[in-house]
């Protein structure tokens, strides 16, 4: 007879995942896929993929890269509803022969992280920092440390365009947009309509697990991409076809609307202070003033201005001229096209914006508790 164990086991058990170590985690995906006919589900980070789950012929497998000496480690991962699990019950389990059981939270919360503000300065010249991501996509980590695993950003590319080899798939995630820098790409989303071009200077916002996909690229295509958290699971839906025959822009996803931006039929502003322009993107209404995502530029003369945020992040990106940055403690700092930066809370910079200067700026929460005068 089952003990009460099991039996409060066997009752919140959902589903099972086999663990597979293994030390290149491309090269085994490509196997169970391609010449094995298993099936993606789901794959993290987009940028630097270290596990990806599986499915095929009864079995789901979760691959997960590791180290040489635990690549021979299988284990089982139980999808639970640890809530319903009788106390006492332990969370990992040892069967007979060694393996190792885990039990895990099969609807497990959004982790976000407290994080780490910090001042992170990333160059466009840094060939090096280039890696292949999800989908054949190149990636370059704008802030490497991740802020404590609150933020990532990333800045991305196709070089050789054409039909992209991506799938439709949606994002576990509390904050997610797209500026596209260079290039264009023609992208579609559940419930808005049919697929459209996004092009340079264009942005759309991505709303928590909107299903989407990428379908084909301009050569050079370049986005900035800003997620938070910055670990977060990119999922697979094989069962919904893009684009969906309802049309629902007023839809919400984890209480955002999608936003999409498009440049040229959006004016110019008055800036925050004097000397500056600004073009928003209607992020800060969609998301009910969680982020801000605008372009500012500066008129014929060379503006400075001196400021404090107070906020949760603040993340610059140099799109055409020059910005110099000083701080008493992190000194001098030229910024240049394709250069980024993320400011921390609380630091005093004074900010010398050349003539012609033109910059992405995201900020949490939409409207920064900061000192006067505002630079975004």
């Amino acid at each position: 007879m089952p003990n009460d164990d099991q039996l409060s086991l066997g009752a919140v058990i959902q589903a099972a995942q086999i663990v597979v170590p293994c030390a290149d985690l491309a090269a085994l995906l490509e196997f169970f896929t391609g010449t094995l006919g298993f099936r993606l589900e789901a794959i993290f980070p987009a940028d630097t993929p270290e596990t990806a789950v599986i499915s095929g012929y009864g079995v789901t497998l979760r691959l997960e890269t590791a180290k040489e000496s635990a690549v021979s480690l299988l284990a089982l991962r139980l999808l639970c509803d640890l809530s319903a699990l009788s106390e006492g019950v332990a969370r990992a389990l040892t069967a007979p022969n060694g393996m190792r059981v885990e039990l895990v939270d099969a609807q497990a919360p959004l982790n976000l992280p407290l994080g780490e503000q910090e001042f992170v300065i990333s160059r466009a010249g840094d060939a090096a920092a280039w890696g292949v991501g999800r989908a054949g996509m190149e990636y370059r980590d704008l802030i490497p440390g991740r802020w404590g695993g609150r933020f990532i950003a990333s800045h991305i590319r196709i070089p050789a365009g054409g039909p992209v080899p991506d799938y439709v798939h949606f994002h576990q995630v509390r904050f997610q947009m797209i500026y596209c820098k260079t290039g264009w790409a023609r992208v579609v989303y559940e419930d808005q309509g049919p697929s459209f071009t996004l092009q340079a200077g264009d942005c759309v916002l991505q709303p928590p697990e909107i299903r989407h996909r990428v379908l084909e690229a301009s050569p050079g295509l370049e986005v900035i991409e800003i997620g938070c958290p910055a670990w977060h699971e990119t999922r697979v839906d094989h069962e919904l076809s893009l684009p969906t025959p309802q049309t629902r822009p007023e839809r919400l996803f984890g209480g955002q609307r999608f936003a999409r931006h498009i440049a040229r039929e959006t004016p110019w502003h008055d800036g925050p202070s004097e000397g500056w322009e600004t073009r928003g993107t209607g992020i800060a209404g969609a998301t009910n003033g969680l982020a801000s995502v605008r372009v500012l530029r500066t008129n014929t003369a060379p503006v400075s201005v001196s400021r404090t945020h107070l906020g949760e992040f603040l993340f610059l990106f140099v799109l055409q001229g020059a910005l110099s940055i000083d701080n008493s403690e992190k000194g001098h700092h030229l910024l240049r096209a394709g250069d980024s930066c993320v400011i921390p809370a609380g630091l005093e910079f004074a900010y010398q914006a050349e003539a012609n200067l033109e910059m992405l700026v995201v900020t949490l929460p939409a409207e920064l508790p900061q000192t006067e005068p505002p630079i975004a």
